[in-house]
């Protein structure tokens, strides 16, 4: 099935200044030697070649995952060591230390994932609720790209109609809703979660220049994860269809970039979606995008979703420096794609 070419807008000019980032990976590591144990017709060098990933984090205790490759979603939920609620919260007290400000300064809090813990309350609250938070706390998902979605939507409200500080997090434990008793998914994911401090008027070190989003719902069906059920993708059309769109949304925010002060010394960076490392390195081919201006976790940490940009753009936040330039762009289910020129103006 090809999915058509929808139209495009002009990038909107946020607002928005970036004050703080941070990131939580689970301690427990699935590495490639685990994954061939489990003998599901895989191997390191086999997962190596086609993805670049040799390790992922997990929720799940490996106990779990070797005696019932997670045959029963529903189990996992009782078997993981860590909620959404708890990623979420981990990842955002680091955001609000970097950012130097107190839970109870936040005025919003805005959540997104790939697969909530709970269909209601909103994963917000359950992330509102970790934090100790009494505030607005809502959620914006759009799978793989909801951080994206959340900065887009921010980005479009009137300053004035928003708190002095809002808080974004994006938690994601995919890992159990994976079926371990085929390599499809088994190799790609692991969990985290990132989380930003973002305002329409309080300075920060980085401003959001622009954003975009789009999706093209007639590939709805591509990429699922049903209500206790297990991950299933079209995985063949999904990363032709990442790199393309990965690769507009990259030349779209260039553009943006050197429409600027042609005077100011800058540098561009990427950060795409770290769905699989041999994706990421076909986007920076067709963009010509030169190894160092390249930044990613996935060959350590596997794909984590909605919180895998933010989170290489968080382990990173002390070498910013004024100057950088980074585009961040994901590819998700729906299908969705966005991203965001994040601009770095102050030191850490």
């Amino acid at each position: 099935m090809s999915v058509p070419e929808p139209t495009r807008a002009v990038p909107p000019r946020p607002t928005l200044q970036l004050l703080g980032l941070g990131h939580f990976h689970p301690e427990t590591a699935i590495d490639n030697r685990f994954l061939e144990a489990l003998e599901i017709g895989t191997s390191d060098a086999w997962i190596v070649e086609r993805t670049g990933i040799r390790a992922r984090r997990t929720v799940l205790p490996l106990d779990y995952i070797r005696t019932t490759r997670n045959r029963d979603p529903r189990a996992a939920v009782e078997a993981a060591r860590y909620d959404n609620a708890t990623l979420g919260a981990r990842a955002a007290q680091l955001a609000l230390r970097r950012a130097g400000v107190s839970i109870e300064q936040i005025g919003l809090l805005v959540c997104g994932t790939s697969a909530a813990d709970t269909a209601t309350p909103a994963e917000a609250c359950n992330v509102a609720r970790a934090l100790g938070l009494e505030a607005p706390a809502l959620d914006v998902s759009s799978a793989c790209t909801s951080f994206l979605a959340q900065l887009h939507m921010l980005a479009a409200i009137r300053p004035e109609a928003l708190p002095d500080l809002v808080l974004l997090v994006v938690p994601e434990s995919m890992t159990r809703t994976v079926d371990y008793g085929a390599r499809e998914a088994a190799v790609l994911w692991g969990d985290g979660a990132a989380a930003a401090v973002v305002s329409p008027r309080v300075p920060g070190r980085a401003r959001i220049v622009a954003t975009v989003l789009d999706s093209s719902p007639r590939g709805a069906g591509f990429v699922v994860v049903p209500r206790l059920g297990h991950f299933r993708q079209q995985g063949r059309a999904v990363q032709a269809f990442a790199i393309r769109r990965s690769a507009q949304v990259y030349a779209r925010l260039r553009a943006v970039a050197e429409a600027g002060d042609r005077h100011a010394e800058r540098t561009l960076h990427f950060v795409g979606h770290q769905a699989n490392l041999r994706m990421l390195e076909a986007v920076c081919r067709t963009c010509a995008i030169a190894p160092e201006r390249h930044h990613s976790n996935v060959e350590w940490y596997g794909n984590t979703g909605a919180a895998s940009g933010a989170s290489v753009l968080s382990m990173a936040w002390e070498k910013w420096r004024p100057g950088d330039d980074v585009v961040l762009a994901a590819v998700g289910a729906g299908l969705t794609w966005g991203g965001a020129l994040v601009r770095f103006e102050r030191g850490a």
